[in-house]
């Protein structure tokens, strides 16, 4: 259990203690963009590969057991996870790395970007919540709570970032949109457009949300339904 909290650490760490903070700045006056990225996502592979590693190897202490009802919200809520993590992947956003320069004086949020200017990180976020609950032992608790505290925590991350880079551009576009999903929406500052996402990327996370349920006990080990 110790290694698995170390990782967690060391994960958590290199992106909230490096990426999220003005050392990452530093680093790349320093030595470059291109050789930053490249260092940096070495480490970050090496972080996720040491984070599974542990996982695999501690050992199952119970907390709350896997009871039905966590099990059947997450086959339930899963397809969202999937439908924002497809939607934010295939939709131009400034706040996504590499895309940085899309945030042009004339752009505006469409899509799932009404919803949260963050979707990837939401999916993420929900994926990691409730697969939290549905297992519902130590081991699981930090495993998944490290994905779930770097999804939600870098979301805010990003925010502190492009604003250090771009200011009051970038405010612009927080006023526009929102970080919590669907904030804007609730506050009058945006509104659902549901043509701009396309059906074309709900029927994808469907097919991929039932690709990775029907292959989950094959890939994973564990049933979704508990069968």
């Amino acid at each position: 259990m110790l290694l698995l909290i170390l990782a967690s650490l060391f994960f958590l760490g290199l992106h909230f203690g490096v990426a999220a903070t003005p050392l990452r700045d530093r680093l790349i006056e320093r030595f470059g963009p291109v050789p930053y990225r490249i260092g940096f996502a070495a480490l970050a592979l090496l972080g996720l590969v040491f984070l599974v590693y542990a996982w695999r190897q501690a050992p199952f202490i119970n907390l709350w057991g896997s009871p039905a009802i966590f099990r059947y919200l997450a086959v339930a809520l899963m397809p969202l996870a999937f439908f924002c993590i497809v939607a934010g992947l295939t939709t131009p956003n400034p706040a996504r790395l590499g895309q940085e320069n899309a945030l042009t004086e004339d752009f505006r949020p469409t899509g799932i970007l009404r919803i949260t200017r963050n979707p990837v990180l939401w999916g993420i976020a929900l994926w990691a919540l409730l697969h939290l609950l549905a297992n519902g032992d130590v081991s699981s608790v930090i495993f998944f709570g490290t994905f779930l505290a770097l999804a939600v925590g870098g979301s805010f991350d990003i925010d502190r970032k492009r604003l250090r880079r771009f200011g009051e551009r970038w405010r612009r576009y927080m006023e526009q949109t929102s970080n919590l999903p669907l904030q804007a929406v609730l506050q009058g500052r945006q509104k659902l457009v549901w043509k701009e996402i396309g059906g074309w990327r709900i029927a994808l996370a469907l097919v991929l949300y039932f690709g990775f349920l029907h292959g989950h006990a094959r890939l994973f080990g564990v049933s979704p339904l508990g069968l």
